[in-house]
């Protein structure tokens, strides 16, 4: 088992080989981004890892929505998928708003 993973589509699938992996990363930059967000001055931003940060202790999580300044600043959250990346993304943008952080 991998702890690298690329996307095919939106759809993160396992990747052991090193090279294919670090070529699909230079290749694809701007597709490993889900959501990228500015509320005031303060930036939400969700992208696809790459490599599991669960580090072996479950479920791979493989992509992180994280809060670049305002109260919640280096605020983050890692989930598994695509489509719970997307809802994440909603979610701190929701916290962000509620904390009136920009």
């Amino acid at each position: 088992m991998s702890d690298r993973y690329i996307l095919d589509g939106k759809l993160a699938v396992e990747c052991d080989d090193l090279m294919r992996w670090a070529a699909w990363f230079e290749e694809n930059n701007l597709k490993r981004h889900v959501a990228d967000e500015h509320i005031g001055d303060v930036r939400v931003s969700t992208v696809f890892l790459g490599l599991d940060h669960s580090f072996g202790g479950g479920v791979p999580l493989l992509f992180e929505t994280m809060v670049f300044g305002g109260a919640l600043d280096e605020e983050q959250e890692r989930c598994t998928t695509w489509e719970q990346a997307e809802a994440m993304h909603k979610n701190m943008v929701e916290c962000v708003k509620a904390e009136g952080s920009n």
